[in-house]
């Protein structure tokens, strides 16, 4: 093989691997990305399936206030605030004052906490529960999308579409539904600093509980 054939291919070979290097950073800088939620930036917007088969989008609800509430129905921090009935309280208060509740399922098929459309509209009715609608992402696009970490991760949207509350849903991170009563919610804090025209005092903190089970 002459010289200048070895050059060419020793080159083709370089070419190839900083290539694939390049690919591949590529690929890991895009598992890497943040979320695109922010606090005090716009929400971004998204389009999902609800439990009755229904396309709803963020963008719809653009003039109300809007909570995201990350659930799974096997996990016992949820279970602190539903069988206690305080997220029920919750969902109930506010969507009678034109709140829209969404309750997100991030769990993937296979995982804690999935469900079909029946099943879920199956704890809704069990739980007394009262949300607008209850949205399922088994792919975890939405998810990922806001950043949620753990059930319930809670997200709190002002009229104008600015996210302006994300993390707990309140200062006691226990599975212990006797400490709901001295903890400080900061849901409803938000919600109502937000319906006063006051600004959120807390605005993002860590949420606690069951890490959402995603796909990957």
């Amino acid at each position: 093989m002459s010289t200048t054939m070895t050059g060419s291919i020793n080159r083709m070979r370089f070419v190839i691997r900083v290539g694939l290097a390049v690919a591949l950073a590529g690929a890991a800088a895009a598992l890497a990305a943040p979320p695109a939620a922010r606090v005090n930036a716009p929400a971004p917007d998204f389009s999902a399936t609800d439990s009755h088969g229904n396309a709803q989008k963020l963008s719809t609800y653009k003039g109300k206030i809007v909570v995201l509430e990350w659930t799974n129905n096997g996990c016992p921090f949820v279970g602190k605030h539903y069988r206690s009935g305080n997220m029920q309280a919750l969902q109930k208060k506010y969507t009678g004052h034109g709140v829209a509740w969404l309750t997100v399922v991030s769990s993937a098929p296979g995982t804690q906490g999935y469900v079909t459309a029946e099943e879920a509209d199956r704890d809704t009715q069990q739980r007394g529960a009262a949300p607008t609608a209850v949205l399922l992402d088994p792919s975890g696009t939405l998810g990922h999308l806001y950043g949620a970490q753990a059930t319930p991760h809670m997200y709190v949207i002002d009229a104008t579409g600015q996210l302006v509350y994300m993390g707990a849903i309140d200062d006691i991170p226990s599975a212990d539904p006797d400490d709901i009563a001295r903890a400080k919610n900061y849901v409803a804090a938000a919600i109502d600093a937000v319906k006063a025209g006051q600004r959120v005092s807390v605005p993002a903190t860590r949420a606690y509980g069951c890490s959402v089970k995603y796909r990957d």
